[in-house]
């Protein structure tokens, strides 16, 4: 897949109310809001183990690749319920929480 086409797939998922799955080289099965993609970076919130903290990062598109989730579902209530949602795989570590 090219950046038009990972970006594409990535904007249906811009939604307060979902989730996607990351994976990173050193953590996976992380949960994370997409807040933003163009054809460069898609920016995520990631969920930390503090409730009510969420580490907000940018990804070059160039370092990631698109997969399917299929052991969740989506969860917006005004959605139909559809089982599988996206997976980001990063080829980079996990940067830190500050």
């Amino acid at each position: 897949m090219d950046n038009r086409e990972k970006s594409q797939a990535i904007r249906t998922w811009v939604n307060p109310e979902e989730r996607v799955t990351v994976d990173f080289e050193d953590e996976q099965n992380l949960n994370a809001e997409v807040t933003a993609c163009n054809e460069e970076v898609v920016d995520l919130a990631l969920e930390t183990a503090f409730p009510h903290l969420r580490q907000e990062i940018s990804l070059p598109l160039g370092h990631i690749e698109i997969g399917e989730d299929p052991g969740k579902y989506t969860r917006d209530p005004d959605q139909p319920l559809r089982y599988g949602r996206l997976r980001l795989i990063v080829h980079q570590r996990r940067p830190q929480v500050i």
